[in-house]
């Protein structure tokens, strides 16, 4: 067990809340709410939420087996923890699955929206893409365009990627992965949907690298086979559905997986 799922209940309910609108498009509230822990702020959030009926989304869960996916790839991310907690909003408790993390950012150091940055320091037409390789992040980039067609990352906007920036120590660095609950199949509520769900369909997605499809920007890595330090197998799967067994369901867990495992395949196979 990695510890990453929490099922004993805890109260959570002295938390607030506050409104966080999907930036990609989708419908519906994601919230979010912060506290600080033996002098560490703890980031927390919601999946999808719904003022009649609670949350009805599984966002947070989608975080912690992409997490796990990239533990295994050895890529940098921001790490999770999956909570079953009591929650209160507007004075109604709700029993869910949040998911929790602690600040990325080292001390000294300030972040700023990749989009942001670019508008700031690039060439004249320079694309996103180019921009990166000029400041030396086109592994990390790279690395990047292959996790989002994989889980099929809908939301990697240019806010949803960071600049780090400690100016006393002269450093910048690009951000830890994170962010990625609008992916796999956030948008099944039923598990008559997940059955359903078309797994291998190229859905338009909010891309600040590339365009729309993460199929057609995995043009931009061809040939690069070394982005991950571990291949996937099928024996994987274990590995990353790990205490999940009573969070999600088991068609959710099995159409995840082979999700994964066949778009893995592809860029495999590109």
């Amino acid at each position: 067990m990695d510890g990453k799922v929490r099922k004993e209940r805890q109260d959570l309910t002295y938390l607030k809340w506050s409104h966080i609108r999907s930036s990609s498009g989708t419908a519906g509230t994601f919230l979010k709410s912060e506290s600080s822990v033996g002098g560490d702020k703890i980031y927390y959030k919601l999946s999808n939420f719904d003022p009649v009926y609670g949350v009805i989304g599984h966002e947070c869960i989608n975080e912690i087996i992409v997490d796990r996916l990239l533990t295994h790839f050895e890529v940098d991310h921001l790490s999770y923890e999956l909570i079953n907690a009591d929650i209160e909003i507007e004075g109604r408790i709700f029993q869910t699955w949040l998911c929790a993390s602690r600040d990325f950012k080292k001390h000294g150091e300030s972040k700023a929206a990749l989009d942001d940055y670019y508008r700031v320091n690039a060439l004249k037409g320079e694309s996103h893409y180019d921009f990166c390789v000029r400041q030396g992040w086109k592994d990390y980039i790279d690395t990047m365009i292959a996790v989002d067609y994989i889980i099929l990352n809908r939301d990697r906007h240019g806010a949803n990627i960071e600049v780090l920036r400690n100016a006393p120590a002269h450093s910048l660095r690009i951000a830890p992965l994170f962010d990625h609950g609008i992916s796999l199949m956030y948008s099944c509520t039923s598990e008559e949907e997940a059955k359903n769900y078309n797994i291998m369909e190229d859905k338009r997605c909010n891309n600040f690298i590339g365009g729309y499809s993460c199929f057609e920007n995995l043009e931009l890595i061809k040939n690069r086979k070394d982005l991950f330090a571990h291949p996937l197998v099928p024996e994987d799967k274990r590995l990353l559905f790990e205490d999940l067994d009573g969070v999600l369901a088991p068609v959710f867990i099995d159409r995840i997986w082979e999700m994964i495992y066949r778009r893995y395949q592809i860029y495999e196979n590109l």
